[in-house]
């Protein structure tokens, strides 16, 4: 970038590579004490820059943009789901978006592991046993848990992340099914089952992971109807999006034990998490940690910055939405 240095604002606090590098091509604003802004904040903060690095708790939506100053030209979404923003509602203003996919792959498939596995092996419970100094002994028939060998697992959204999971999955002997909107090459594939309708691969859901987008078509997908429609003791695991899934239901199945357990790392209303999930011993809980690595954030992060510098170089960024 030539001439004079764009004003660039972080909204919450990032990396301390990804801050670093802000600073060094930016006149950048950080968010050291990462207090959210809100909407107030973002329009007050956008009559001072050029643009915006945010991250998916500012939700940019059609009314906040109609108030940001035109000055703000380009916010980059230190992110891969895009649900917290209006993107034709900014393309109608002038404002480009842009998002960082492909990075956080790997983390987030060993996220998912991490949840079947908790889930599976009733990791809450002998964790919650230690710490409370109510453990007396190995016994026979102590947090009976279910094998991942040999158990089927249905993946709804095999993009690189739900690939990414099948790989690992397949390490541990799994029988993988997948829906998607298209049918992988085999090569891709490989060997998996495909089913073009979702709810119908769900008979054969030993472990049920969802790796899909946020979309009206799979809000609450999982409900209590769908439910039923799982195997006897199945297990739900969701880093994808909290929104695929109808709380009350899974709850209601949790309790009752039609579902076995869950493993979830995403929620409706974050951090609000609806509170019958917080008491169940057969739900492994984690606050979104999917891209919680030192490696895939500041990936991210750099990601966004590309995006902003070839939009201030008068390119198009190579992740604009």
């Amino acid at each position: 970038m030539s001439g004079a240095k764009k004003k660039l604002a972080l909204t919450r606090r990032f990396p301390k590579a990804v801050e670093e590098r802000a600073e060094r091509d930016y006149d950048a604003q950080l968010n050291p004490d990462d207090r959210p802004l809100g909407p107030d904040g973002l329009v007050e903060l956008s009559k001072s820059v050029d643009g915006l690095l945010i991250a998916p708790t500012d939700k940019i939506d059609a009314a906040l943009l109609a108030r940001l100053d035109p000055r703000c030209k380009m916010i980059a979404t230190f992110s891969v789901g895009i649900d917290h923003l209006d993107v034709e509602a900014a393309r109608a203003r002038g404002i480009t978006m842009s998002n960082t996919p492909d990075v956080l792959t790997d983390a987030t498939a060993e996220i998912a592991m991490l949840l079947m596995l908790g889930a599976a092996r009733r990791a809450h419970e002998g964790q919650t046993m230690l710490r409370a100094d109510a453990w007396k002994g190995w016994t026979p028939t102590q947090l009976l848990g279910a094998q991942l060998t040999g158990r089927r697992l249905g993946i709804i959204g095999m993009g690189r992340i739900g690939q990414a999971v099948a790989k690992r999955a397949r390490a541990f002997d799994m029988v993988i099914h997948y829906s998607n909107r298209n049918r992988l090459p085999p090569e891709r594939e490989q060997g998996a089952a495909f089913h073009a309708d979702p709810e119908a691969m769900l008979s054969v859901c030993d472990v049920l992971s969802f790796h899909c987008p946020a979309s009206p078509a799979m809000h609450r997908f999982l409900d209590a109807r769908r439910i039923e429609l799982l195997p006897q003791g199945a297990i739900v695991v969701n880093t994808a999006r909290g929104m695929l899934i109808d709380d009350e239901a899974l709850i209601a199945a949790l309790l009752a034990g039609r579902v076995a357990a869950a493993g979830l790392d995403v929620f409706t209303n974050e951090p609000n998490l609806h509170p019958g999930y917080r008491p169940l011993i057969n739900a492994f809980l984690l606050p979104h940690m999917g891209s919680a690595t030192i490696e895939a954030r500041n990936a991210m992060g750099f990601r966004a910055l590309d995006n902003l510098d070839a939009f201030f170089a008068g390119k198009t960024p190579p992740h604009a939405l």
